[in-house]
């Protein structure tokens, strides 16, 4: 490769990066998604069960796949399926969690089923994430048979507030009366062969972190899909590079707001502040949503554990920076591999002939 074509790939890598797009997401939208989700915590804080109210805000997470075009009924819709699809992502974790023998069987079906719904429903950033860092977390959940109906109610608890606070809010701002946006659900030839890429690298990510004995083998696989999320057959795995870089750095930003002693009302409003930054530039620049992704993830994995609040403090310095970034260097490796096996031709064309041998009176009806 000459110097010119390095060159040449070199600046359109840092326009890539560099670059910040406008968005059609109004300033009111980012607003609110974050003040319904601190609410649920702050709520929690002021009960002096600050767990709970981290546990709530997980359902409340639905908030982020508020549409920002169509009528009432497609908004409501689209949060009301991707509440059930929350709490039912939730559920199986916990009963993986409790039935070891069908712990891989049922998080490998979950993770596959929420890749493809999130690629198939086209949802923006932050996708399906959320709805997979619930089943994992639940899946290290402690606890027995007898505390999963009350952990499920409260996640159920959180999805329903989410969803009646943006009926209010879509009540107010669009009315009923909006007109209804174009349709984004639809088969794309390759839909099938991306999930199942994506779903075995996420997968394999958890099971490295299980096999090399890591505290806290949840952020692996979360970390991997942050950034395998964006990937698609027809795009440059380099141009994922940010993703890694900008989740990299937020280790280091949770290991500074882990520094300081935050009462259970900072907690929640550190985590508001969290939301706010990540919403407010997901969709105009992701490398740096992604900065904030990474510690608002380990807040809500660290403080919503019992006495999160006194443990967290003292092991900011001292476990934070080495557990945390070797979850994240080593979910990041696991995804940019990932990203060369999605980019090959010896594995992208078997896969991709025979989706299009089984889908094609699929892919025939929509030509």
């Amino acid at each position: 490769m000459s110097i010119k074509r390095l060159k040449q790939i070199a600046k359109r890598e840092a326009e890539h990066l560099f670059t910040v797009r406008p968005s059609a997401k109004p300033w009111h939208v980012s607003l609110s998604a974050a003040l319904i989700i601190a609410s649920t915590i702050l709520i929690g804080a002021l009960c002096n069960n600050l767990p709970m109210g981290i546990l709530a805000s997980l359902g409340a997470m639905i908030i982020l796949n508020q549409p920002v075009a169509g009528s009432l009924r497609q908004r409501q819709g689209l949060l009301l399926l991707m509440g059930i699809i929350m709490v039912l992502s939730f559920s199986v974790g916990l009963i993986a969690h409790q039935v070891q023998l069908l712990k891989w069987p049922l998080f490998t079906l979950l993770c596959f089923i929420v890749v493809a719904i999130g690629r198939y429903m086209h949802l923006p950033p932050p996708g399906s994430m959320f709805v997979l860092m619930a089943s994992v977390i639940a899946i290290f959940m402690p606890g027995g048979w007898e505390d999963m109906p009350g952990r499920i109610s409260v996640v159920a608890a959180g999805a329903l507030y989410a969803w009646v606070m943006s009926l209010f809010y879509n009540l107010a701002v669009v009315g009923v009366a909006s007109e209804p946006a174009p349709s984004k659900h639809y088969y794309e030839l390759g839909l099938i062969t991306e999930s199942l890429i994506v779903c075995f690298f996420v997968v394999l990510s958890l099971e490295l972190a299980l096999w090399l004995d890591m505290p806290y083998p949840y952020w692996v696989p979360v970390s991997c899909y942050i950034i395998m999320q964006g990937m698609q057959l027809r795009t440059m795995w380099i141009r994922q590079l940010h993703r890694v870089l900008g989740t990299g750095i937020g280790v280091f930003v949770a290991a500074f707001l882990l520094s300081f002693s935050w009462s259970n009302v900072g907690v929640a409003l550190v985590i508001f502040c969290l939301l706010l930054w990540i919403e407010t530039l997901v969709s105009r620049h992701y490398a740096s949503a992604v900065i904030m992704i990474t510690p608002l993830t380990i807040f809500i994995a660290e403080y919503g554990k019992s006495a999160a609040h006194t443990e967290v403090g003292a092991m900011a310095y001292q476990g934070i920076m080495q557990a945390r970034f070797l979850d994240t260097l080593l979910g990041c490796v696991v995804a940019l591999l990932g990203g060369v096996v999605m980019q090959s031709t010896w594995l992208r064309r078997p896969l991709m002939t025979l989706e299009a041998k089984v889908f094609q009176d699929k892919i025939r009806l929509q030509k």
